[in-house]
């Protein structure tokens, strides 16, 4: 368990479910575990439990939109905890609707979340890893971004815009020991998913071959995987792990 410790893993969107279990697993298998969060009651209320069941791990609040807050964020965590190895961009967002119906305010919101905090986080960790020759980026897309979904426009295009991201950074850093990957879910038994209505989840269901949703502690497995050091011969891959129901 220890053979990680030297490590330290940074999950944005550390507060919702699948935020939560690769926070677990990251720090059952040896990692330093930091999370960052937005909303202060959530966070205060997931550091309370993290804390109950053991979990030593630190959390940082800051609004990963905000280029100039995510750097101060970095600063701090290199201070308190040290520099930062592995980086998870988990933190994403939802704001559903056809398109032609489609605010601005919508789109740039979700953007802004689930695309531009990959950009503003990456860049204020990149270089310490390349001076390191040492570092792992982990971008959580969607099985949306891969084949489309109704009324999910800028969900769809920050996701797969993660994709593209991942595939030309990796190429750049290949050579100074940071692999840049990208993991795919399916639909997942998270509180998001599960509030769906009964009906409607159970058509989603009916539509994945393997017949159930997806575990938050599968994704979890994945993102540990990659961010092993038994992992470095893999970058610039797309992980689609979504029970079958989209394939290619």
């Amino acid at each position: 368990m220890d053979k990680n410790n030297k490590y330290v893993v940074l999950v944005t969107g550390c507060t919702g479910g699948l935020g939560t279990a690769i926070c677990k697993k990251l720090y059952l298998d040896g990692y330093k575990v930091v999370g960052n969060y937005l909303s202060k009651a959530k966070g205060d209320t997931w550091n309370a439990q993290m804390q109950e069941e053991n979990f030593d791990i630190p959390i940082y609040q800051c609004d990963v939109t905000d280029f100039e807050a995510v750097g101060k964020m970095i600063v701090k965590i290199e201070e308190e905890v040290g520099g930062i190895d592995i980086l998870v961009n988990n933190a994403a967002i939802t704001k559903d609707g056809q398109f032609r119906k489609m605010t601005y305010e919508r789109w740039d919101l979700v953007l802004q979340t689930n695309l531009y905090s990959v950009f503003n986080c990456t860049r204020h960790v990149i270089n310490q890893m390349i001076e390191r020759q040492y570092g792992r980026i982990i971008n959580i897309s969607s099985v949306n971004a891969q084949r489309g979904q109704f009324g999910q426009v800028n969900y769809a295009a920050a996701k797969a815009g993660m994709h593209g991201f991942t595939k030309t950074l990796a190429i750049e850093v290949a050579s100074r020991g940071v692999t840049v990957n990208t993991v795919s879910p399916g639909y997942i038994a998270t509180d998001m998913v599960l509030a769906i209505a009964e009906d409607v989840r159970r058509k989603i269901i009916e539509s994945i071959p393997i017949g159930r949703l997806g575990g938050t502690e599968e994704i979890a497995y994945l993102v540990s995987f990659l961010a092993s050091e038994q992992a470095s011969f893999i970058t610039g891959a797309n992980y689609a792990i979504n029970g079958g129901q989209h394939m290619f």
